[in-house]
């Protein structure tokens, strides 16, 4: 499934899985120094919000892309592709 972005759209996704990869390696450091449990969890909750925000950012785009576009409503691939859409969502959840 091709999901081209736009380049906003992509800056906005890079940008939450950079913000991610920082929490996860504040992670990792705290984990290495023997921080409290509670803000190691704290971290990591953080950073899993981050990449389901991006993952779901890719999703709508992809929802986005997909249902504007009248050459796959008219080739009848549009429920087929909606199946694709919505189990890559459910794979979030």
């Amino acid at each position: 499934m091709d999901m081209a972005m736009a380049a906003d759209e992509l800056k906005t996704v890079v940008n939450r899985l950079r913000r991610a990869q920082g929490q996860i390696a504040g992670v990792i450091k705290m984990i290495e120094e023997g921080r409290d449990c509670e803000d190691v969890v704290t971290q990591l909750a953080a950073a899993s919000r981050a990449l389901d925000k991006a993952g779901f950012a890719i999703i709508a785009t992809g929802l986005q892309h997909c249902l504007t576009d009248t050459e796959l409503a008219e080739s009848g691939d549009r429920e087929r592709m909606r199946a694709r859409l919505e189990k890559l969502f459910l794979s979030l959840a």
